[in-house]
């Protein structure tokens, strides 16, 4: 347990490290990755480049620090922490690695205002984060081990069909080498997928949402190509996914985790939101609550065009033979022929002001999957409509930079 002494101390250098926590942990990265180069096959190196990473994690330790005295008010940032952790495998022995640095970035960049107290207290209460997180994380490798097919750490599995969905969404059905079973999972959650990058020399994971129901046999995710046409600004693992890996080829594979996911025995309506590809937890969760006839659920979606759209006619055939889906799409820059076709229902962005009668249903929870700004856009909407915050999940995968 922290003393009020360590908490009062963490708390009033809380601004000093919101004014200079950029520096920090630009300084944590550095160091910690040239000491520790092997960690690199660990960290999202684009976030990295990209600046993303870092500014998340000074976020999240400003946040750590202002409510040190409630740190019961973070549970839904650690329990999405801890998902993410146990899907990238990380040890606990790894653990002091990270606060060793964190805590030489401080004294580093604060200098004097860096006291012996100072440092003590956040060692104190770095530790005592990192006890919360490695327990949780424990938690979750003991019930994912104890289920049939699960496992922990990486397991290798076979690419047994590879699909192009749209112009830049391909689905790989994946299923384990070992011929083996596959452990179940909530609708909605995700697998991390490892894979070797030539031009990095480096391992690099990625986390993709499984976008089908569960099955005990296989997985199916349906990746994005990321990027543009430049090599430098291309995802260093959806670039490979989609023009290396083929039928046949083998891939590693850590067991599905994540905290957001439909409750499956629950009756009250669902109103899934999405953007581009975030389409593809929700289509997990389509498929399984359309399994109960009497739920209603409705399915808003938006894209640039029915080129980039995956999976529309999945989504088409669904909503024409279950009379408790409906469906509403927004294409913002259709093509000619979508609007000969119709594939859409509105042009122009998302906007759930439109299909408001249609959403705001009695008890009905939201999810909101796609782009941060999209998500930010419709979370703000829903929040003006009455919709109360716990009604509304949203899963971001990368560096979590949704909350200001």
């Amino acid at each position: 347990m922290l003393t009020q002494q360590t908490k009062d101390t963490v708390k009033a250098t809380a601004p000093v490290l919101a004014e200079h926590g950029y520096d920090i942990i630009k300084h944590f990265y550095r160091s910690l990755l040239g000491t520790h180069p092997e960690l690199k096959n660990v960290f999202n190196m684009r976030h990295q480049e990209k600046g993303q990473q870092q500014e998340a994690l000074a976020r999240a330790v400003y946040a750590y620090a202002a409510n040190i005295e409630d740190p019961s008010s973070l549970k839904a940032v650690l329990e999405g922490i801890a998902n993410k952790h146990v899907s990238l495998d990380v040890k606990p022995e790894q653990y002091p690695i990270v606060g060793e640095h964190l805590l030489g970035a401080i004294k580093a960049v604060l200098g004097d205002a860096a006291s012996e107290g100072v440092i003590s207290a956040w060692a104190q209460a770095y530790g005592n984060l990192a006890d919360i997180l490695m327990g949780r994380e424990s938690e979750l490798r003991e019930a994912t081990v104890s289920e049939s097919g699960g496992w922990n750490g990486w397991r290798d599995f076979v690419v047994a069909s590879k699909q192009p969905e749209s112009d830049v969404i391909t689905s790989f059905v994946l299923e384990p080498a070992d011929g083996g079973p596959v452990v179940g999972f909530e609708p909605g959650q995700y697998i991390g997928v490892a894979l070797q990058v030539p031009r990095l020399g480096l391992q690099q994971i990625r986390q993709y949402s499984l976008s089908d129901a569960p099955n005990g046999r296989s997985y199916r995710i349906s990746v994005k190509r990321e990027g543009g046409p430049d090599p430098a600004s291309a995802g260093y693992v959806s670039t490979l996914l989609h023009d290396q890996v083929q039928v046949g080829d083998t891939l590693r594979l850590s067991a599905p985790h994540g905290d957001f996911f439909i409750d499956v025995n629950a009756s009250t309506p669902v109103v899934l939101i999405s953007g581009g590809v975030g389409l593809t937890p929700m289509v997990s969760m389509l498929i399984r609550v359309l399994q109960s006839p009497e739920r209603e659920i409705v399915f808003v979606h938006g894209a640039r065009n029915s080129r980039v759209h995956a999976m529309k006619d999945r989504l088409r055939q669904a909503a024409a033979t279950h009379p408790n889906f409906k469906l509403f799409i927004f294409y913002n820059e259709p093509l000619p022929e979508d609007q000969q076709g119709r594939d859409y229902d509105f042009a122009g962005l998302v906007d759930l002001d439109k299909i408001a009668s249609q959403i705001m249903l009695p008890d009905a929870d939201y999810y909101i999957c796609g782009p941060i700004p999209f998500m930010r856009l419709q979370h703000d909407v829903l929040l003006n409509r009455g919709i109360k915050e716990p009604r509304i999940h949203y899963e971001v995968f990368g560096p979590d930079l949704f909350a200001e």
